[in-house]
C-alpha cells in the first residue's frame, strides 16, 4: 500500500511554527497522556476476560490520527514511559504498577498501541482523515495493530502462567479469543466508527475557522 506523505496531520497544520509551536507540541503531548489515561480508566470488565473493556483504544486510534506519526509517537511513548516509572496511568493497575503491569495481559495491547498510533498518524500524513471511509479503513488496521500482538501475548500468559481451564475451553487458543476478543467487538466496532467520523468533522471545523 503507497501512501503519499505530502499531508500534514491536523495537529501538525494548525501549530504555529517557532518557539511557539514547540510550546504547542509539548502542550499537546502533555493533553494527549492525559487523555490516554482518562480513557483507560473508563472501564468495564467483560466476564470471563480478565482485560477490560475501555475508551482506550478509542483514545489512541484519535490521537495517532489527529496528532501525526511524530507527535503521536511522542505522546503514546510518554505514556508508557511514566507507566513503566510506575504512574497509575493503565486501566486496573491500582493495585500492579510499573513494568509488572505492562508485562500482565494486557502487555501485547500496550505494545499494539504503540503500532496503532504510528499507522494512524502515517494514514493521517497519507490524507485518509479527511474522508470518513478512508479513516474507516486506517482505523480497521489500527485496530488489528492492536489486537494481533494483544492476543498472541495474552496466550502467552495462558500458558506461562498456567490459567488455560481446559475444563472450559476446546483449546488455549478458544479461551484467548473468548478472553482477548469476543467481549470487545462491539464496544470497538463503536468506538472506530466514532473515531473514523470525528477526524474528517474536525478538518470541517478547522478549515471553517481558517476560512
Amino acid at each position: 500500500m503507497a501512501l503519499s506523505m505530502t499531508d500534514r496531520a491536523l495537529a501538525e497544520r494548525v501549530t504555529p511554527a517557532g518557539r511557539d509551536g514547540i510550546y504547542a507540541q509539548v502542550a499537546l503531548v502533555a493533553l494527549g497522556i492525559a487523555i490516554l489515561t482518562l480513557s483507560a480508566k473508563i472501564q468495564l470488565y467483560i466476564w470471563p476476560s480478565p482485560v477490560p473493556v475501555t475508551m482506550g483504544t478509542f483514545a489512541v486510534l484519535a490521537l495517532g490520527a489527529a496528532y501525526g506519526p511524530r507527535l503521536g509517537l511522542a505522546t503514546i511513548l510518554g505514556y508508557m514511559g511514566l507507566g513503566a516509572l510506575g504512574a497509575d496511568v493503565f486501566a486496573g493497575s491500582g493495585s500492579v504498577h510499573g513494568l509488572s503491569y505492562m508485562m500482565g495481559s494486557t502487555g501485547g495491547y500496550l505494545a499494539g498501541y504503540v503500532l496503532a498510533t504510528a499507522a494512524l498518524g502515517i494514514a493521517a500524513r497519507a490524507g485518509w482523515d479527511r474522508s470518513v471511509v478512508k479513516m474507516a479503513g486506517a482505523m480497521l488496521i489500527g485496530n488489528a495493530l492492536i489486537y494481533v500482538p494483544g492476543v498472541l501475548w495474552l496466550k502467552h500468559v495462558i500458558v506461562a502462567g498456567g490459567l488455560y481451564h481446559a475444563d472450559q475451553f476446546s483449546s488455549v487458543w478458544a479461551q484467548t479469543i473468548a478472553w482477548g476478543v469476543t467481549p470487545y467487538l462491539i464496544g470497538d466496532a463503536m468506538k472506530l466508527a466514532l473515531a473514523a467520523l470525528l477526524l474528517p468533522g474536525l478538518w470541517k471545523i478547522a478549515g471553517r475557522l481558517r476560512g
